[in-house]
């Protein structure tokens, strides 16, 4: 089995954070993506991205692959097997805590095969290998709940995406991963979304924000201008002597709540002021007239 230094994949330290790791991972998972860079090395390259994010996001795999190399799976089966010899017969094995088996770059590969192998006195099942998968939605499909059907392993699977998911969130799929070995379980498929906005709104969790331009007259004067928002179209009113980056909150006009039907955040809209542009003669002076009327106090 290749030894995969999954630090390395994602280029991060062995000391990095989990955000730093969520980092890398998004960055080299849009840049390597298959629907953007088709071909067999880079979906081997996409996998393996895939698998290092798998193993390091979650804090008790990442602890057992710092320990026990590309043989972390194995780890429970070699602490149970280490904690029986130590209670007897040490057998072929020797003395665990002795330290005197060099198991070389990765951890125990050689020594699980002669401990655990088909070729010894036990046979070992093991659990299938877990599946990473990437799901691409529009910000527009993440807003309403949506069925998606795709094929993976040979086989077709159907799920529903609740409205309000977060781009990057995990959702996992128990048994659907590869085959498991001697009667052991299927592995699990783990379905990261990644979101791209495809509208002129910024998300942040269940809100929405966006600047709207409006003209020097309605600032000052006020009126009603007309947005197009995800719920439709919707009217503001636009207050007299509205300030340049004035901002105002629609209620429950922003993004669905995840897993909370019914339930939306909030709009938020900061209004840019335009002034306007190649004035006539005639708006020249009647805009002086109006500087006399009203002086510029420095």
């Amino acid at each position: 089995m290749e030894f995969m230094d999954y630090y390395k994949i994602l280029g991060i330290s062995k000391n990095a954070t989990q955000d730093e790791i969520k980092k890398a991972y998004r960055k080299l998972a849009r840049q390597h993506h298959p629907d953007t860079n088709p071909g067999p090395e880079s979906h081997k390259k996409f996998q393996q991205i895939n698998e290092a994010n798998e193993v390091l996001s979650d804090p008790e795999k990442r602890k057992k692959y710092d320990k026990y190399g590309k043989d972390w799976q194995h780890s429970e089966a070699f602490e149970k097997q280490r904690r029986s010899q130590s209670q007897g017969s040490y057998g072929q094995y020797g003395n665990f805590g002795g330290g005197e088996f060099d198991f070389g770059e990765g951890g125990f590969s050689d020594f699980f095969s002669s401990m655990f192998g088909g070729g010894g006195r036990q046979s070992f099942k093991r659990k299938g290998q877990d599946v990473n998968a990437t799901l691409q939605l529009n910000l527009t499909e993440a807003f309403r709940t949506e069925k998606k059907t795709f094929s993976i392993n040979g086989r077709n699977i159907r799920i529903t995406i609740p409205a309000g998911i977060e781009d990057g969130q995990v959702i996992k799929l128990k048994g659907y991963g590869t085959a498991g070995s001697n009667g052991a379980p299927a592995g699990d498929l783990y379905i990261t979304i990644s979101i791209n906005n495809n509208t002129e709104f910024r998300r942040t969790g269940s809100d929405l924000h966006k600047t709207l331009e409006i003209d020097l007259y309605t600032a000052l004067l006020g009126g009603d201008v007309t947005l197009e928002t995800l719920h439709g179209n919707l009217k503001l009113k636009v207050q007299p002597e509205t300030q340049n980056h004035t901002k105002t909150r629609v209620k429950g006009k922003g993004f669905p709540v995840y897993k909370s039907e019914g339930n939306f955040g909030d709009l938020f809209i900061t209004y840019s002021v335009k002034l306007p542009q190649h004035l006539s003669a005639e708006e020249k002076r009647l805009f002086s007239e109006l500087q006399k009327l009203r002086p510029v106090v420095s």
